[in-house]
């Protein structure tokens, strides 16, 4: 029999199952309980002419309003749809009885349990959960806050802007850090259950209490001036929408920095504006909060506390953090290999863009304005939107291949209207003409602004592409230095490089791409012994800063930037002294790496706090170093390279086109 079975509730308790089949044009009695009691099948055959009854009349009524009869296939299909509605009625639904006299934080964990076994549910729920409960207007604010966010049709103030369209969790973070500098949402979520974090206490006083600093903070970050006037820092670092935004964390983190700086701080708006504006372009461009950000925020939260009201030290404070990041060497090195990329969307590219702004630069080989063509509200045809200085038809004729087509240093703002006929023509040809429409200084303007290399038009494609990345970040970092000029502010000075910075500096400014700390080199902490694992945590970093763009390694000193010292490694050598150290930690890197780290890495040993701490400053490496796994004797073929502040590894595709892309 095929079809699906039908179970009439009347006939539950009787045990008797009727099978229909597909098309319900007849029916079969399956249970022989029926049979041996034949009275029961006009009891039946009634309830199938009910229900046969109603179905044809729903399909006579469909056929009227389709104006045509229905085929076989059609009413199968409808008639196996009404039997799978009527099934319905089959359908347990579980259902948890509460007593009316629970507490609301048992409701509001009931809740969160049980909603965890279907959809999953992530740590803003729960807090959202929570306000539920204990403070329901809130939650309703922060909702009608994210929703007016993205209604075009609103009318009067609201958060509508043209960067990022907030969601609840973008806000929650944003309240955490404010109310409890806190990063990670489950230590929110802990906090407003009433847990005190310290000594595992759970009650209502604490409760209430975390509720109520929860409460200020929400206040404030809801506020439409506060977050309108946070908005202008955007707009002041040359960012115009969303774009050229390619982390939404880095503005949510800002938010909550310039909500500290406003409201615990006694620094003037104006140099809090302009502070701000410094620090979202630098967390942008530098990938801040890419891996690991709440870690990372809170790290950054714990520093400016340090500062309590004092506005001046606050602003020290994030000002030394971006003077350890911006350092002359990224300017040199990191951002130019930042910009050998074909993405659409880098934070590279987006500082070029935001730095075109600032310095107020026009379209090439015309009038128009950058600034104006990244207007949001402003689609400009494509004659003025980015276009290829060494045209893909001539790339094409000269063997280019068309992945390298669109490298991000082979696209500029033009505005030419005759760039139909340039077609495959190389730039030494079309430029010319083009050039002495231009007078002489509006063109060196430009040129300086595009990043053009002198003589370009006559470059190879590569030698171009090589030599326009390092102008492009030569123009990023003067954009980036306009945004203290514009604004008569008073900054520090940049041109040290990473290594010429003091531990104490290092440390304060905690980890980055260019900066790692390590506890140990060689003894495990938690299992209280050498470990090999601990000394292979030390090869891998000093490969992932060869293969990218250097970078300094500080053993001695944990992840949270308290110093430890060496104590627990040199106890684990039968001479403990820093020779020894020295002699020790070279020779595992030349055994564990594929090339020697000769002339590219320097060992020392500063003091800081009456404490000896390794510092290995590592050079970039010219070609590709490959690291030994962790165990065994295998070959050295592990590729780690630094993202964000954390080393990763790569494999298969992703490896081969990044050594492709950074070493030709």
């Amino acid at each position: 029999m095929s079809g699906n079975p039908v179970l009439d509730k009347n006939f539950q308790h009787r045990k008797i199952r009727v099978a229909f089949s597909p098309t319900l044009e007849k029916f079969e009695v399956t249970n022989a309980a029926i049979q041996k009691n034949p009275e029961y099948i006009h009891d039946i055959a009634k309830i199938w002419d009910d229900f046969f009854h109603a179905q044809n009349k729903f399909l006579t009524k469909l056929s009227h309003s389709l104006n045509r009869e229905l085929s076989k296939e059609e009413t199968s299909i409808y008639r196996n749809r009404i039997i799978k509605v009527n099934e319905l009625q089959k359908f347990d639904f579980q259902v948890i009885e509460i007593n009316a006299q629970a507490d609301p934080a048992v409701v509001a964990e009931i809740f969160v349990r049980t909603n965890s076994k279907g959809v999953v549910l992530n740590q803003s729920d729960f807090i959202l959960t929570l306000m539920s409960v204990f403070w329901d207007k809130g939650r309703r604010e922060l909702e009608d806050f994210c929703r007016q966010a993205t209604d075009p049709r609103g009318k009067g103030p609201s958060p509508r802007n043209p960067f990022i369209d907030p969601s609840q969790t973008h806000m929650l973070r944003a309240v955490a850090g404010l109310a409890f500098r806190r990063g990670r949402l489950e230590m929110v979520h802990s906090l407003l259950g009433g847990k005190n974090l310290d000594t595992g206490e759970v009650s209502e006083e604490i409760r209430e209490k975390h509720f109520d600093i929860f409460v200020r903070a929400q206040e404030e970050v809801l506020d439409l001036t506060n977050w309108h006037e946070f908005l202008k820092c955007l707009t002041m670092a040359g960012f115009r929408y969303r774009r050229m935004l390619t982390s939404e964390l880095t503005l949510i983190y800002s938010y909550v920095l310039w909500l500290i700086g406003m409201r615990d701080t006694d620094l003037d708006k104006k140099s809090l504006q302009v502070l701000i504006a410094r620090w979202f372009f630098m967390a942008h461009t530098t990938r801040r909060y890419t891996g690991s950000p709440e870690t990372r925020l809170e790290a950054d939260l714990a520093r400016v506390s340090e500062a309590g009201s004092d506005g001046k030290a606050f602003l020290n404070k994030l000002n030394q953090i971006i003077d350890l990041e911006l350092t002359n060497d990224y300017w040199t090195i990191t951002l130019p290999n930042d910009l050998n990329t074909t993405a659409t969307k880098s934070p590279a590219l987006s500082a070029y863009w935001a730095s075109l702004v600032l310095l107020d630069a026009q379209a090439l080989f015309g009038n128009l304005h950058v600034r104006d063509l990244l207007n949001p509200t402003i689609t400009p045809p494509r004659s003025l939107e980015r276009h290829h200085l060494f045209p893909k038809a001539y790339l094409s004729s000269i063997g280019v291949r068309q992945k390298q087509w669109n490298a991000i240093a082979n696209m500029s703002f033009v505005d030419w209207p005759e760039n139909a006929s340039i077609g495959s023509k190389s730039p030494a040809e079309y430029l010319p003409s083009l050039k002495n429409r231009i007078p002489s200084k509006q063109w060196e303007q430009q040129a300086y602004h595009h990043a053009l290399p002198f003589g370009w038009e006559q470059l190879d494609y590569h030698s171009f592409l090589e030599k326009r990345q390092k102008l492009m970040a030569k123009v990023v970092r003067e954009g980036f230095s306009r945004i203290d000029q514009i604004f008569n502010y008073s900054i520090p000075n940049y041109d040290k490089t990473i290594s010429e910075r003091s531990v104490g500096d290092l440390i304060e400014a905690g980890e980055s791409q260019t900066l790692e700390f390590k506890s140990t080199a060689r003894y495990n902490l938690k299992a209280a012994r050498p470990d090999k694992r601990t000394e292979h945590a030390i090869v891998k970093t000093v490969c992932g800063f060869l293969n990218s763009d250097g970078g300094i390694l500080l053993i001695g000193v944990d992840d949270e930037g308290r110093v430890l010292g060496l104590e627990d490694d040199l106890a684990t050598f039968s001479k403990s002294n820093l020779d020894q150290y020295e002699l020790w930690l070279r020779q595992r890197l030349e055994a564990d790496l594929s090339h020697s780290t000769a002339g590219v890495l320097k060992v020392e040993f500063p003091a800081i706090s009456d404490r000896r701490v390794c510092k290995v400053s590592v050079e970039p490496a010219g070609s590709p170093v490959f690291a030994k796994p962790t165990e065994g004797n295998l070959p050295k073929n592990d590729f780690w390279v630094r993202k964000g502040n954390a080393t990763k590894q790569l494999y298969g595709n992703h490896r081969l086109n990044y050594i492709k892309e950074r070493w030709n």
